[in-house]
């Protein structure tokens, strides 16, 4: 199963990947991402894809 990966270092906040899939990012108050769902679903992953490649700063990856 594949699985989301942040890197914390890179993260600015944007908040990108929260727009293409909710249900697995979430930015909070003070702009810290947090990936809700690491294992991404069959049906999701278009999705997720799409939201790892909205990142401007390449702080997500897909590792299968």
């Amino acid at each position: 199963m594949k699985r989301v990966v942040l890197d914390r270092t890179k993260c600015e906040g944007h908040g990108m990947c929260e727009v293409a899939a909710p249900a697995y990012f979430e930015l909070d108050a003070e702009g810290k991402l947090a990936v809700l769902e690491p294992q991404v679903g069959a049906d999701d992953d278009s999705r997720v894809q799409e939201a790892v490649r909205s990142c401007p700063v390449a702080a997500l990856r897909i590792e299968a």
